[in-house]
């Protein structure tokens, strides 16, 4: 099965790469008025896996994550819209020189041909990924969770519709629908024809991925972030930053899951912290340092456990550290984040620099929340992964990130009449 679907991706992804941009904005255009046209069915679909969610016990943000209404796929829709808008990487000349012996060499992007990508209760993905893809030229090979089954195949069903009638090979983007987990590991040995595999879900997943699969693997998506209170700082305004990183979309890879305050103002801070958050039904897991801080206070708190500090919460639960000062803070950031999104709040610019310089995440943010940390907020229209390793690429991926390059050398007897 996997292997016919990869040959079909590959020759899938020849015909995309001979597409213009105009033709790769009209497949996405119809694939955008499709999801609206097409949203009863989608939606009736994606009430079938929440009802199979709630029955099986599925965590209250993952199920978030799972469901679907109007509203967001309307959205969903926009943001296919937003990268027709995006410039077209494809065919781009990076850099190029006139060699002594008289070649003309240029490196120019191209397609990296076909890309799989297993995720778990996101059906956003299926669409955010075919986008991308679509745009860069590149097939793809989607391995959704069990738990998205009638939303993915009902999104992949309107997908390949708007394919084929824009005269695209339905084969160009390709969902496995069997929920056997035996098939994620025939996809992770199908090197022949994919090029690339980005894993999107929990840690055992990523894990699996990075041990298993012979085609190179681009991890990421899990967001242990954190975000250090400064001795010098706008308690109003750190509070305000807080509050959107935590409880914005507590679900999300960005959101903030522990905060470092700064002993010499936890006496303050804390109890300011404990108010504020009590108002948005966040509970706190206090180390034994913040505790007296924050025990008497509205919020709910419990003693945070080390399992706590790293390990996404993706709910509206906040560790809460006191720490005794920056160096202590990016200590803690090595010792448990993972790379994704860090912060630091602060009214000193050495202190913010301090910390740029020495955090090593993808995404590190100076009075701001991790929120930011997004393919359509850094203005690269939906992202496919958010990726916390160095190579090939770093943060949110977009349109660069699915391209490689190729080595292009002319020499000096062509005829360009």
């Amino acid at each position: 099965m996997l292997e016919q679907m990869g040959k079909a991706a590959r020759e899938a992804s020849w015909q995309l790469a001979q597409l213009n941009t105009t033709q790769k904005n009209a497949v996405l255009e119809q694939i955008a008025d499709l999801l609206e046209q097409e949203s009863r069915v989608i939606l009736e679909a994606n009430k079938k896996d929440i009802e199979q969610a709630q029955a099986t016990g599925m965590s209250p943000a993952l199920q978030d994550r799972l469901l679907l209404t109007s509203e967001r796929l309307k959205n969903i829709a926009s943001d296919v819209r937003k990268v027709c808008q995006l410039a077209d990487p494809v065919g781009q000349i990076i850099d190029g020189n006139q060699l002594d012996n008289g070649l003309n060499l240029q490196r120019r992007r191209v397609p990296l041909g076909v890309i799989g990508v297993i995720y778990e209760a996101r059906p956003n993905v299926t669409v955010d990924v075919a986008a991308l893809c679509l745009k860069t030229g590149n097939a793809a090979i989607l391995r959704g969770g069990k738990e998205t089954h009638n939303t993915n195949l009902a999104i992949t069903e309107v997908i390949q519709k708007a394919l084929k009638n824009c005269g695209i090979s339905a084969n160009a983007i390709q969902a496995i629908n069997n929920p056997d987990r035996e098939l994620v590991t025939q996809l992770l040995k199908l090197d022949r024809y994919v090029d690339m595999l980005i894993p999107r879900g929990g840690a055992g997943l990523h894990k699996l991925c990075r041990e298993q699969s012979t085609i190179p693997v681009i991890t990421g998506g899990i967001g242990v972030c954190h975000t250090f209170v400064d001795e010098s700082v706008n308690f109003d305004k750190a509070i305000d930053v807080l509050i959107n990183a935590k409880v914005q979309r507590p679900s999300a890879c960005n959101s903030l899951e522990t905060v470092l305050v700064h002993e010499k103002i936890a006496g303050d801070f804390l109890p300011l912290l404990s108010q504020k958050m009590a108002e948005q039904q966040v509970t706190l897991h206090a180390s034994q340092q913040a505790m007296p801080y924050l025990q008497n206070g509205p919020a709910k708190v419990v003693a945070v456990t080390p399992e706590n500090l790293v390990d996404e919460w993706l709910s509206l639960d906040l560790n809460v550290e006191v720490v005794a000062g920056i160096d202590a803070a990016i200590n803690h950031i090595r010792t448990y984040g993972t790379a994704h999104s860090d912060a630091i709040l602060t009214e000193s610019i050495n202190q913010a620099d301090y910390f740029v310089q020495r955090v090593d995440s993808a995404a590190v943010y100076v009075n701001a929340s991790t929120r930011f940390t997004d393919g359509g907020q850094f203005g690269l229209g939906a992202e496919v992964a958010v990726s916390t390793q160095k190579l090939h690429s770093r943060g949110p991926m977009g349109l660069d990130a699915l391209t490689t390059y190729k080595w292009i050398g002319y020499g000096d007897f062509l005829n360009r009449a």
